[in-house]
């Protein structure tokens, strides 16, 4: 709660000190600290369907995505895709939590399938990166079984997560070789690198308290910029070019305090394990498209932590955090 009240607080003084609007940071902490709440309560009374109802209503999000987020901010070039790929990524990370928590056999293997219909459903709908994130976490579960300790495994999570922080730098600083930087941008398009580099640009001149919380539309100066959504489309270059170093710090500190939660969890090695890969997932997401900008996908972020963490009510049968 701490983390969120600096993570919201931070938001004000930036939006005051540069005439910004803090509307959107506000009601991001607002959703994570409301669906942190339900899956912590939800997951201590029903483990089990609680995460199943979840995954399957994750996947009705994703197909119903593009009638749900129609209008200019989700328009071409840049689409959709992150957040459809974060959906289906959470889902599929409820669905093998789900899969853990029961002692049932075969329950445990009807939502396994479950969780590989998501991949499937992630194909069907051209996502290959939800596609290919969902098989991830589907593989890391099957895989968490057989983890006796969870630190190293949850440590070794920074990993990607700081590998697509430091690749997305480095391409929007321009410091990659030319051709990795040709391939990467061929993947993520030369739009959207624009932004990274107008984003980078503005983080640059205002390290401090940054530009304002909603303001970097109106300062990047590109015209792609203006022409798009009016977002860098990824969370952290916005965060840096908005709210300036210590906005970044509290982004990373955010990410940290879920997995040292995941470690310190009542909830088993797999389920544990199972939610931080998910939500690595997710954060390798956020850095490269706009995930975050869906309220679904932050509200869904924080019901598969809050269902990791949650302390089984019938206290007797929680199982060991390491």
């Amino acid at each position: 709660m701490i983390l969120l009240g600096a993570c919201a607080g931070w938001s004000l003084i930036t939006a005051a000190a540069h005439d910004g609007r803090p509307e959107g940071v506000l009601l991001a902490v607002l959703a994570v600290a409301a669906g942190h709440a339900v899956g912590r309560v939800s997951g201590a009374l029903l483990p089990v369907a609680a995460p199943c109802v979840g995954a399957a209503a994750g996947v009705t999000l994703a197909v119903a995505l593009p009638a749900l987020s129609a209008g200019p901010r989700y328009a071409a070039p840049l689409g959709h895709a992150g957040g459809t790929a974060a959906v289906l990524t959470l889902a599929t990370g409820a669905a093998c939590c789900a899969a853990w928590a029961t002692s049932v056999p075969e329950l445990r293997l009807v939502l396994r399938a479950l969780a590989a219909g998501i991949v499937l459903t992630g194909a069907a709908l051209g996502s290959s990166a939800g596609c290919v994130a969902s098989a991830a976490v589907l593989l890391c579960s099957l895989a968490a079984g057989s983890a006796s300790r969870r630190g190293p495994y949850l440590l070794g999570l920074l990993l990607p997560a700081a590998l697509a922080a430091g690749t997305a730098w480095a391409l929007a600083a321009r410091v990659l070789p030319g051709g990795l930087a040709g391939v990467l941008e061929g993947r993520l398009t030369a739009h959207r690198v624009t932004l990274w580099q107008d984003a980078l640009r503005l983080a640059r001149r205002n390290r401090g308290l940054g530009v304002g919380p909603g303001r970097f539309g109106e300062l990047a100066g590109s015209q792609q910029t203006l022409s798009a959504d009016a977002r860098p489309h990824s969370a952290l270059l916005q965060v840096g070019a908005e709210q300036g170093l210590v906005g970044v710090f509290l982004c990373a500190a955010a990410f940290c305090w879920v997995l040292h939660a995941l470690w310190r969890s009542p909830r088993s090695t797999p389920v544990a394990l199972t939610a931080g890969a998910a939500l690595t997932a997710l954060a390798v997401f956020a850095t490269v498209s706009d995930a975050l900008s869906f309220t679904t996908v932050t509200v869904g972020a924080a019901l598969l932590a809050g269902w990791a963490t949650a302390r089984p009510w019938a206290r007797d049968g929680a199982e060991p955090r390491l």
